[in-house]
């Protein structure tokens, strides 16, 4: 869209632009920490996104890489707010086995976003480079108001809890309550417990998936990031590009919904996680290995490497849903925010200007990390499988999915899953 060229882009800036918003991303994660341990949900996922608004209409004024640097790292700032502020409240009103489907409707976000934002950059693109006011500038704008707007809507409409929720009769909140209970994990606190904050760092499992996301998001993000400059190396023009990434976008909704159904429905996290995650690692294979002339071939491994975001959502939810404690749930979701942050600084690194245009070793980056994530999963379900084994010993008794079976103390108590020798582990 001649954004590149306005900005006097050279080399790796594109590259590091799009690492410098991780960057700050990760860097604003233990903040969030607290704040989210503070401040409601809703409202805090309100601030950043009327912030990230207002960073994302600056960059139509841009006319330098240091100014894009400045607006990136801000907007990845606010960014880090966003998803741990989604996973809370989606986990504020639903059982753990109805989270997946939850979780997932949200994160269409993202298969949505490259569909509209296929159709808004082409439409764009009519407006020449080298007009006064561009079209990338005015497509930043565009999206940076509807941004505020959105944010100014859940500041308003958004509950802080089920417990404020105008939508609820309060019979019906009791029976939320009542509903909820069975997750053992409680629905929201204000008081920060150090104890739990320790036990975080030292679980086993927040360790597994903080790696696991990073291998799985690292690959996500190159194709995020760069999937219109792979169209162009298989030699299609920019418009033909922009109109080609419209699949992908449909893909990745399409898989993101049936994954969370399968889960919502009995199928195990960890079966999906590692037939997703097959899927991937062959379009992957074809991007690295097939003849570069083998424009369908190319095209078919980009689309089916668009399988793997649908697997983050179940890799996030897999976490919350087996995390209780409202400080170890604020840093586990804090963290795993990091961990994607790390992964997308990680993959768009692997673009370099020197491997143009095959960038044949991000392509094998693809290929490498996703073999070690299904690899790293199932360890993740033998963990959580020993766990539950061990509980069930110790209680010499088996486990009991009936609602009815927990009481209020242990629905609602704010103990950590590893304090809770009644929680089960979902694997």
């Amino acid at each position: 869209m001649g954004m590149s060229t306005a900005l006097h882009l050279k080399g790796n800036n594109y590259s590091n632009a799009s690492a410098a918003f991780y960057i700050a991303d990760l860097i604003a994660v233990l903040p969030n920490v607290l704040i989210l341990n503070k401040v409601p949900a809703s409202k805090w996922l309100a601030v950043c996104l009327v912030g990230w608004g207002i960073t994302t209409a600056c960059h139509a004024a841009l006319t330098d890489y240091a100014g894009l640097l400045a607006v990136r790292v801000i907007s990845g700032a606010l960014e880090s707010g966003i998803p741990p502020s989604l996973m809370l409240l989606s986990s504020q009103y639903f059982k753990r086995d109805e989270q997946a489907t939850r979780f997932a409707f949200w994160y269409t976000g993202l298969g949505n976003g490259q569909i509209i934002g296929a159709l808004i950059s082409y439409g764009f693109q009519f407006v020449s480079p080298h007009h006064h006011f561009a079209g990338w500038r005015i497509m930043f704008i565009l999206l940076g108001l509807l941004t505020i707007l959105l944010g100014v809507f859940v500041f308003f409409f958004v509950p802080n809890s089920p417990m404020e929720a105008k939508f609820l009769k309060p019979a019906e909140r009791v029976a939320l309550l009542e509903h909820v209970k069975v997750n053992q994990t409680g629905i929201s606190g204000s008081r920060f417990h150090p104890g739990q904050l320790l036990e975080a760092t030292l679980d086993p499992q927040i360790w597994i998936v903080f790696v696991l996301i990073i291998l799985q998001s690292a690959g996500a993000g190159v194709i995020t990031t760069y999937s219109a400059t792979l169209l162009r190396t298989f030699g299609y023009t920019p418009k033909q590009s922009a109109l080609l990434n419209i699949p992908s976008g449909v893909v990745n909704i399409i898989t993101t919904l049936a994954y969370a159904f399968y889960v919502r429905y009995g199928g195990s996290r960890w079966s999906v996680t590692l037939a997703g995650s097959l899927l991937a690692l062959i379009g992957a294979c074809l991007l690295s290995f097939i003849p570069h002339s083998n424009k369908s071939g190319l095209l078919a491994g980009l689309y089916l490497v668009n399988v793997m975001p649908g697997i983050s959502n179940i890799t996030f939810q897999w976490l919350t849903c087996n995390t209780a404690g409202h400080t170890k749930r604020a840093f586990a979701t804090a963290w795993m925010n990091a961990a994607f942050a790390i992964a997308n600084i990680i993959g768009p690194e692997t673009f370099k200007a020197r491997d143009a245009p095959l960038y044949k070793p991000a392509k094998l980056t693809l290929v490498i990390m996703w073999s070690v994530g299904v690899v790293l999963a199932m360890t993740l379900a033998t963990y959580y499988a020993l766990a539950n084994k061990a509980r069930d010993k110790v209680a010499q008794a088996a486990r009991d999915e009936d609602d009815n079976a927990v009481d209020e103390k242990q629905g609602f108590s704010g103990l950590t899953d590893v304090q809770n020798k009644t929680f089960r582990y979902k694997w």
